[in-house]
């Protein structure tokens, strides 16, 4: 068994070893020229391959024998206990109704995978290769004749193809944005099946519909069974893991299928070790990490930085029998902040939420509240250099798409590096002028200690709403030098369930939210900041942004023919974006904090990007239970 290497060394090591990765070096990898020419087009002009990258050619050839980050004889055997925030009410993941658990991925398969170090690139899974042509109009999948669901049953083209209808019929606002640009979609045989696409000379929607989950049509269709309503009956799946149990609200537990259709294929060999999984569900923050501390569970990903600085002054760390790591890894993350309802008054005034954002004390909450560990976010994509503008002005390709639109945005866009409001010792008074010019300007004043509305004489009150109480402790502060303008503002926390609920309705003034970003973009930018989407419920559009600049480069980014020009558009919509304040940012983090239990194994290498969030099941699954090192940890207990 391998001994516990410290993932820091090992993050430094990647960073080391990553132009060798990039050229393919590995002992599991033929030549990079060799994969070029398996994937040239053919005389028709059609690529026939068994991967689809969206730009350039995949670093892994169609012998590869197993992801570079995945250890190939990694044991099989034991069992995981993970933890989730809040609680589910369904376990069908298309409809808007219901809170779906979100670890239900592990029960499923896609068309082709997307490896953890590897960007825009998918191999095949369902499908073992590819069919497009040199416009990217369409894409033909062809499946493997082996893939089958956990009843038998095999995966055909007809699921495929239900699979989508169903989701362009019944699925959730964001799903059916994120597959917008297919046009059509065809059964050419039990295991063909062909997309069309309005947009051409992009591969972007091709990569899309390479993520796609498919369903069992048959079951699914099965008398008694409605895939547009929430259900809690375990589905039947195709992937690496059963569900076996369902405690309603509180816990899921899922199986190894031992004779896993896709167990020794190149995308899952050394992955998914445990032959249990189980989660855990708590709807108290402190609770769940008071159960972490008693051995409850295996693994946690520390996202509180008052816990991370204080709270692990353990007996279990410092006897080494709990661990508690830094991984340096790529984060991309979309922007977490105040989202503010521009639907509805004051904030429909951009000089009211420009105001608001000079109001909130990011460096004393930082300090006082988040022990200094954190840094201000100040793009909608942070950590994501060719994406961010942050810190920069404009390039010659950004000024080129931005041009065609100037006296439409900002002249600040073109000119000015966007930063957040700073404060020296906490609470600023120039802060407060600044922001009290801006609110005078929109027709407020102060009358009696209050800011009221100097036409109609009503004062400015709003609701905050939380997710959580954890979030109190930072928003506080915020309330407090609100209520020194005038400004009367409560906090309101409510369960994860009430929480999807409202901000699906639109029911909120104030929301704390968070995006998530992966790079490249595509559709979901749509879904996110769209016009098209702000009055849709249940759009990811939670903030109601209706610009059509932003619109415009959102096109762009979409259609783009090249990875540089969707980089430079992506980057001219996060200007658009910020100098719309449409948004009081948050904060975030340059490294993963991770704790575990020493009872597990792990390739001598992490990969770089989504540590402990492939599939969504909140933990990495190239790890194994170490048999030595779960009965020491027993012994000790």
């Amino acid at each position: 068994m391998l001994r516990h290497v410290s993932s820091r060394r090992i993050g430094r090591a990647l960073k080391r070893l990553a132009p060798v990765l990039l050229l393919g070096l590995t002992a599991a990898l033929p030549a990079a020229a060799q994969t070029a020419a398996e994937a040239a087009p053919t005389e028709s002009g059609v690529t026939v391959s068994h991967a689809l990258p969206q730009f350039g050619e995949p670093r892994l050839g169609p012998d590869f024998r197993h992801f570079p980050y995945a250890d190939p004889e990694a044991p099989k055997g034991g069992a995981v206990t993970l933890a989730a925030a809040g609680s589910f009410d369904s376990l069908n993941t298309i409809p808007l109704q219901g809170e779906t658990a979100r670890s239900i991925g592990l029960i499923y398969d896609s068309l082709m995978v997307e490896p953890q170090d590897e960007l825009a690139v998918y191999y095949p899974l369902i499908a073992e290769s590819v069919e497009y042509p040199e416009d990217a109009s369409w894409i033909v999948f062809n499946l493997r004749p082996e893939a089958r669901f956990h009843d038998g049953t095999p995966i055909t083209a007809h699921d495929v193809a239900w699979t989508f209808e169903t989701i362009r019929e019944h699925g959730r606002p964001f799903l059916r944005a994120f597959y917008e640009d297919v046009l059509a979609v065809e059964v050419l045989g039990e295991r063909r099946v062909r997309f069309d696409f309005r947009t051409r000379d992009t591969r972007q929607p091709l990569v899309r519909v390479a993520g796609l989950t498919v369903l069992p049509r048959h079951w699914w269709t099965a008398e008694g069974r409605d895939i547009t309503r929430s259900t809690l009956e375990p589905p039947l799946g195709s992937g690496p893991y059963r569900l076996v149990a369902v405690d309603q609200g509180r816990g899921l537990t899922y199986e190894r299928v031992e004779d896993y259709w896709a167990a020794d294929l190149p995308v899952r060999r050394g992955q998914f070790n445990f032959d249990r999984v189980r989660y855990d569900y708590y709807r108290d923050a402190d609770i769940m990490f008071e159960a972490f501390k008693a051995g409850a569970y295996d693994f946690r990903r520390e996202t509180t930085s008052r816990l991370w600085a204080t709270g692990y002054d353990l007996a279990a760390v410092r006897d080494g029998h709990m661990i508690r790591d830094e991984i340096d890894v790529t984060m991309f993350r979309g922007i977490q902040g105040y989202f503010l309802n521009t639907r509805r008054p004051p904030f429909d005034d951009i000089r009211v939420r420009q105001a608001l954002g000079y109001l909130y004390p990011f460096e004393w909450v930082n300090r006082n509240v988040m022990y200094g560990l954190y840094q201000r976010i100040e793009s909608y994509f942070p950590g994501a250099e060719d994406y961010s503008a942050a810190g920069t002005l404009p390039d010659a390709r950004e000024l080129a798409l931005l041009e065609p639109y100037r006296g439409q945005v900002p002249e600040a866009v073109f000119t000015t590096v966007w930063q957040a409001p700073e404060t020296e010792g906490g609470f600023d008074r120039t802060n407060r002028r600044t922001a009290l010019g801006l609110l005078r300007e929109a027709g407020w004043e102060i009358r009696g200690g209050r800011l009221v509305n100097a036409d109609t004489g009503e004062p400015m009150t709003f609701e905050i709403l939380l997710s959580s109480p954890a979030l109190e402790a930072h928003t506080q502060p915020f309330v407090r030098e609100l209520e020194r303008l005038g400004i009367s503002a409560s906090i309101r926390w409510v369960d994860s369930a009430q929480y999807q609920r409202r901000y699906q309705d639109r029911d909120f003034d104030v929301i704390s939210f968070a995006y998530t970003f992966y790079p490249p973009p595509g559709g979901e930018l749509m879904s996110y900041f769209g016009s098209s989407q702000a009055d849709v419920p249940g759009s990811a559009n939670v903030m109601g942004i209706r610009d059509p600049v932003a619109d415009a480069m959102i096109d762009i980014v979409i259609n783009a023919e090249d990875l540089e020009t969707k980089q430079a558009a992506t980057r001219a919509l996060d200007r658009v974006l910020l100098w719309g304040f449409h948004a009081i940012p948050h904060w975030y983090n340059t490294v993963a904090w991770i704790a575990y239990w020493d009872k597990f194994g792990m390739p001598a290498t992490h990969p770089p990007y989504d540590f402990g969030f492939a599939n969504s099941i909140g933990f990495q699954p190239t790890w194994w239970v170490d048999t030595a090192r779960a009965e020491a940890l027993a012994r000790a207990r």
